[in-house]
C-alpha cells in the first residue's frame, strides 16, 4: 500500500512540475509576442558604441515597428523608421560617404543610424530622454519650439504638455516600453 501511495505522490509531483514548466514556457512565449525582441546583438553593439541604454533603442524600435520593419506612409524605412532625408543628413554628420537609401533596409545600418540620431538628440537635450524621444517622433524643430514656449511661461516641457497628441502618446509608449525591455530582456540587452 505504501508503495502505491508513494508512486501516486511521485506521479502527482512530476505532473505538477511538468505543468509548471509548461506554464513558464507559455508565459515567456506570450510575453515575447507582446514585447518582441530581435537583432539584440546589433542593439547591444550600437548601444555600447553610442553610449545609449539598449532598452531605449529596443523601445524606439518597438514603438516604430514592433520589430517588423516596413516602409511607413511617410517613406520612413527599417526597424527604426528613418526617413531617407534624415539618414542622408546623419551620414553627412557622421562622415558616411557611401550611404544609399536602400541601406536602411539592413537592420545593422538602420539601427546604427537610428542610434546615432538618438545620441544626437540626447546630446542636444542634455541627456533628457523624454525630449529626445519626442524629437525622434515630432521633429527637432517642433520640440525646440515647445521647450522655448514652456521656458517663456516659466515651466519645463512635460510629456503631458506636448502639443501633438501622436508625439505625446509616442513618448509615453517608448518610455513605458523602455522599462519593460529592461525588466524582460536584461540578459539579451546586456544589462546584467
Amino acid at each position: 500500500m505504501n508503495r502505491r501511495v508513494f508512486a501516486t505522490v511521485g506521479a502527482i509531483f512530476v505532473t505538477v512540475l511538468l505543468v509548471s514548466i509548461a506554464a513558464s514556457v507559455v508565459h515567456e512565449a506570450t510575453s515575447n509576442l507582446e514585447l518582441p525582441l530581435s537583432d539584440a546583438s546589433i542593439i547591444r553593439e550600437q548601444a555600447a558604441q553610442k553610449k545609449l541604454d539598449p532598452a531605449l533603442i529596443a523601445a524606439v524600435i518597438y514603438a516604430e515597428t514592433k520589430f517588423d520593419p516596413r516602409p511607413s506612409p511617410a517613406g520612413a524605412e527599417g526597424l527604426m523608421q528613418i526617413l531617407p532625408s534624415t539618414a542622408y543628413y546623419l551620414a553627412h554628420l557622421s562622415g558616411g560617404t557611401r550611404f544609399t537609401a536602400s541601406d536602411l533596409a539592413t537592420p545593422s545600418v538602420n539601427v546604427a543610424y537610428g542610434s546615432y540620431y538618438l545620441r544626437y538628440l540626447l546630446d542636444h537635450y542634455d541627456g533628457n530622454e523624454m525630449l529626445a524621444v519626442a524629437a525622434y517622433n515630432g521633429g527637432l524643430t517642433n520640440v525646440d519650439e515647445w521647450v522655448a514656449e514652456a521656458r517663456a511661461r516659466g515651466t519645463q516641457l512635460s510629456a503631458e504638455s506636448i502639443p501633438f497628441p501622436q508625439t505625446r502618446e509616442y513618448v509615453r509608449r517608448v518610455l513605458a516600453a523602455q522599462a519593460e525591455y529592461r525588466a524582460t530582456y536584461p540578459r539579451q540587452l546586456g544589462l546584467q
